[in-house]
């Protein structure tokens, strides 16, 4: 994964940025998979490898296929990046071991689930319990932000065919 990042950062070919794109986000699915999340990891690839990268794809093919040369140095960004990337690390500093028993996420919020989860919700599926129910706001909330940006590519899209067809004119 590392080395897929390094390279999205130095290559200027717009598809080989798609491809290693694609190849990043397909790696991060088998992570997910490795860490028994196999839910996360079928929507990453399906998501992340497999639509977004049709769609950079389709982008692709109406622009040019060279990304342009900064004309500064983005010197502000990379060093809002780093100090976010810091404050992550030292964020996690606090988090327990992982797989650790004594979690609070082990001792006090998976038993509720498992336990009171069918009773409280009517829903025999523990899974679907926790999505529909639990976190029925936050689940509405990532269905609408992967709808709405579905939407703004289809007009993107539609703007660029009526400007070639006026063009053509």
């Amino acid at each position: 994964m590392m080395v897929a990042v390094v390279a999205l950062a130095l290559v200027r070919n717009l598809f080989a940025v798609i491809v290693l794109f694609g190849l990043y986000s397909f790696l991060t699915a088998t992570v997910m998979v490795s860490l028994d999340a196999v839910d996360v990891a079928m929507t990453e690839a399906a998501v992340g490898a497999g639509v977004s990268t049709v769609l950079l794809l389709g982008a692709l093919h109406l622009c040019r296929s060279e990304e342009e040369k900064p004309t500064h140095k983005p010197w502000l960004p990379l060093a809002v990046t780093i100090g976010t990337g810091l404050v992550l690390v030292y964020g996690t500093w606090d988090l327990p071991e992982f797989s650790d028993r004594e979690a609070p996420i082990h001792t006090h919020v998976t038993p509720r689930y498992l336990e009171d989860g069918p009773r409280e919700t009517g829903v025999p599926n523990v899974v679907t319990a926790v999505l529909a129910s639990y976190r029925g706001f936050d689940t509405l909330g990532e269905t609408t932000v992967v709808f709405t940006a579905g939407i703004g590519v289809i007009a993107l899209l539609r703007r660029r065919r009526h400007l070639r067809e006026d063009m053509e004119k």
